[in-house]
């Protein structure tokens, strides 16, 4: 496969190109993938800007009219554009199929959305005049997404930035170009104005940072590190860039003395180590109570040993290699650190040699760990978990809260006063009762506090409030004849 950039309405060569290779099969070459250069960037900001006003003064229907068909497509090829996915990413096929058809849901969510843009209306304290009050289009939207959920999280942003009336400019990460190119080649097939939407692939080093420091971009929304976060924010303040940034997590699921332990299980394996552990909303601390917690123990590491970790396009597997040679060294990297801190690796935490060259590895389980160690305070991006042991369900809510981080946490109870406290006080912005941390709809807000999220939050009708600008009007009808 060969992938171009897509600029200025062209695919186009870049100046270079990286080569992409199959986490689970290395020998397997997915393609190869251009990359930007500095005067292509420049080229399709310049024409972005022109096809933005062009967009914006499309009607709402013909809008809803490419958003749907968009969303349409992408549910229709979920099989197909999915087992890419997965090629490429390493999750497990049928999670690679299911991220394209939820893909496919925020483009037709928000293609009903551009029908349902109303207004506000007021009288004014001055006798005799108006208040209209409405949303316009930000204009030229930055989307940098990451490589986990390369559709998915990508198509959350371009799909209101789109419905909203924006032009966008998208710079996928590298690890996954191929599903940034097929998606890009949906999109460019509708009615939309040339230059309206371009795939921009580059290092963020490079064309990234170009990016985030160009006065023609008017918003960027950003997915990903801590630190690559703060570096964004800090860029884009210089041309007062608008910007909303979802970033690291420290997730943690707390598991009460009266929980059902058969559920505490499933739920603490499928967040923790649910797509190779890679997800921002990932159950990383399991804070247990005492009084069950060897109970627990015992049935979560035998679920984890039980664990099918393999090739991700075979059937039957539930947990696909990581990403890249660069994130398993980092995984095996916490390992030791976690054994050095004094926790205790009670099963995985391992390469494991498979009959494909891949960068696989076993679901790990840490045991008498506490709060304070790196392994609980640093996100891992792995399929890593800790237990943390506490005697009461005040300690287990204190250990959830005391965390720099804070998009997703969860309870196992039985109790519904518990089950009510915990969504109240858990600070955290989205909160779980019996369920996962891991797991979102499309059409309700998503995003966190404290170092994990920075500005307006993504999806729903909250998306209105980070891809709009809004405007006052103030109408004098005159005297009456």
């Amino acid at each position: 496969m060969l992938g171009q950039n897509y600029i200025a309405g062209e695919w186009t060569n870049g100046t270079s190109e990286i080569e992409n290779r199959n986490p689970s099969d290395l020998t397997d070459l997915v393609g190869m993938f251009a990359q930007a250069s500095a005067d292509q960037l420049e080229a399709t900001l310049d024409q972005a800007r022109v096809a933005q006003v062009e967009w914006e003064a499309y009607g709402m229907e013909r809008k809803q009219a490419v958003l749907m068909s968009i969303g349409n497509e992408l549910m229709a090829r979920a099989e197909e554009l999915g087992t890419l996915l997965s090629r490429e990413e390493g999750k497990p096929i049928a999670e690679g199929k299911g991220e394209v058809y939820r893909a496919g849901q925020f483009f037709t969510y928000y293609a009903a959305e551009c029908l349902r843009q109303l207004g506000e209306n007021a009288d004014s304290v001055r006798p005799g005049v108006e208040v209209d009050v409405r949303r316009e289009a930000v204009g030229v939207v930055a989307i940098i997404s990451p490589w986990n959920f390369p559709t998915a999280t990508a198509s959350w942003k371009i799909a209101p930035a789109l419905c909203y009336g924006n032009a966008v400019l998208w710079k996928p990460a590298n690890v996954t170009p191929a599903s940034a190119v097929a998606l890009t080649e949906i999109i460019s097939r509708q009615d939309i104005p040339k230059g309206l939407f371009s795939l921009v692939m580059g290092s963020g080093r490079d064309v990234g940072q170009r990016i985030v420091e160009s006065p023609k971009v008017n918003a960027i929304s950003f997915t990903g590190s801590v630190p690559v976060g703060k570096g964004i924010a800090s860029a884009a303040i210089q041309n007062l860039t608008k910007v909303q940034m979802e970033m690291g997590s420290k997730n943690a699921l707390a598991v009460m003395d009266d929980a059902d332990l058969e559920l505490a299980v499933t739920v603490a394996l499928g967040g923790a180590f649910g797509s190779t552990g890679q997800k921002c909303t990932a159950s990383s601390r399991l804070v247990v109570h005492a009084s069950i917690h060897d109970a627990f123990v015992e049935k979560l590491v035998a679920g984890a040993k039980a664990m099918k970790v393999g090739h991700a396009q075979e059937a039957g597997i539930q947990m696909g290699p990581v990403v890249s040679a660069q994130q398993l060294s980092e995984n095996l990297r916490y390992v030791d650190l976690g054994k050095s801190e004094g926790a205790e690796l009670a099963c995985g935490g391992v390469r494991l040699e498979m009959p494909h060259d891949g960068f696989y590895m076993s679901p790990g389980v840490f045991l008498n760990s506490n709060n304070g160690m790196r392994i609980n305070r640093e996100e891992m991006f792995a399929p890593l978990t800790s237990v943390i042991k506490v005697d009461s369900y005040d300690e287990a809510l204190s250990v959830v809260n005391d965390t720099n981080f804070g998009l997703t946490s969860g309870i196992v109870t039985q109790s519904l006063a518990r089950a009510t406290h915990f969504r109240r006080n858990a600070r955290t912005g989205v909160v779980t009762v019996n369920l996962p941390t891991a797991g979102t709809d499309y059409h309700v807000p998503f995003g966190g506090r404290g170092d994990s999220s920075y500005g307006p939050r993504e999806q729903g009708k909250a998306a209105a409030e980070f891809y709009t600008t809004v405007k006052t009007a103030y109408i004098s009808a005159g005297t009456p004849l």
